[in-house]
């Protein structure tokens, strides 16, 4: 077996065809979009390589064939947050082989050490964590746009080269052809009518606002949670524009107090039931093809991000929220699913909000570290 560092154009399709071969006859994989994947390896294009950095390496066989691939990376912000400094592992894909697999570890674990790491984290995206991210370990079945999907044996590997569970991510889901629970509702309308709420949807010509106002609750409601780094406005400018040809305006809500920003939910359409059969290309015809499944076959949304200022929480503004989502969406009779995706299993307030909908489990990911 040969490990190549990506060094070229054709080693990047090198990379980028790999679990194109290895998922071939899995009918649950749906392709990521290339230019979605190369974006995060383009320090033109990733914001995180103005305070860190990364590599990648495919794996072949003694004919050639590729049979594995892995990218390790540095986020100087948050590597030296932790007891010992931890750089970060993902983009593995790797045919059943332990000594394959035990290879592209090594391979990542070894140049995390030479630039002082003294862990991993995997596995994991060199970016935000709304995409990329996690192990899949319960719930194989197509993933929406940005969720990580594996083999099921990957989880034998991790495990037996020393990979702990850090934390684990549960997606759930909301079946939107069942009202909302009573209760649910009822403190809804209750919180809507009180005086000082006003509620708003986003707006493309008023953004600099709304992203102004997501940073704002953002790193007030996660601030006390371990290890937590502020959100740039760079970084959230970057997702939105990134979000601009899926996104529906009226999916981005926002709450406020006395003009306060106090909580928000971003929700889009899944672009994976866009992009499927697509083979990662957008081409021209694949360009036409997504316009259509954009309004017709998209049945699925992914809320990929919620936040509330903790001085707001518990005060039911979430399910107001949620109430004026299914407003909008229901009468449209497209939508059947709302994926919630992903909570952490230390985010007792998320994780309640979510049994409140009536939500049921749909998917559970592991964020894995291993010490060297």
């Amino acid at each position: 077996m040969q490990v190549i560092s990506v060094s070229n154009s054709s080693l990047k399709k090198d990379f980028l065809n790999t679990p194109k071969i290895l998922y071939k006859n899995d009918q649950n994989w749906i392709c990521p979009l290339d230019s979605e994947v190369e974006n995060v390896f383009d320090p033109e294009k990733n914001t995180f390589f103005a305070h860190g950095k990364c590599t990648r390496w495919v794996l072949k066989d003694d004919a050639g064939k590729l049979i594995g691939r892995v990218a390790a990376f540095i986020n100087e912000k948050k590597a030296y947050h932790y007891d010992q400094p931890t750089g970060g592992m993902g983009f593995f894909e790797c045919i059943d082989d332990e000594k394959a697999a035990f290879l592209l570890f090594d391979t990542a674990k070894n140049w995390l050490a030479e630039n002082g790491m003294k862990a991993m984290d995997g596995p994991i995206n060199f970016g935000e964590n709304d995409s990329f991210w996690g192990l899949l370990v319960e719930g194989f079945t197509p993933p929406s746009f940005g969720m990580n999907y594996n083999f099921p044996y990957y989880q034998k590997f991790f495990e037996k080269y020393g990979f702990v569970t850090e934390y684990e991510q549960l997606t759930n889901h909301i079946n939107l052809t069942i009202p909302f629970p009573e209760r649910f509702t009822k403190i809804a309308n209750w919180v809507r009518n009180k005086p000082g709420y006003t509620f708003e949807y986003f707006s493309k010509s008023n953004s600099g606002k709304y992203i102004n106002d997501l940073m704002e609750i953002y790193n007030d409601g996660w601030q006390n949670f371990e290890n937590f780094v502020p959100i740039k406005r760079e970084t959230l400018e970057e997702s939105f524009k990134s979000m601009e040809p899926i996104m529906d305006e009226h999916l981005i809500q926002f709450a406020y107090f006395n003009g306060e920003p106090a909580s928000f939910v971003v929700l889009i359409p899944d672009a994976n039931q866009m992009i499927k059969g697509f083979n990662g290309k957008l081409g021209l015809i694949e360009k036409l093809k997504f316009a259509y499944r954009r309004w017709v076959g998209v049945t699925r949304m992914r809320a990929i991000v919620m936040g509330t200022k903790p001085k707001f929480q518990k005060h039911g503004l979430e399910s107001v929220l949620f109430i004026r989502l299914g407003e909008y969406v229901l009468p449209k009779k497209q939508y059947k699913e709302l994926e919630l995706s992903w909570v952490g299993d230390f985010n007792e307030q998320m994780i309640a909000i979510h049994k409140a909908t009536g939500a049921t489990f749909g998917k559970k990911h592991l964020t894995m570290r291993k010490v060297f």
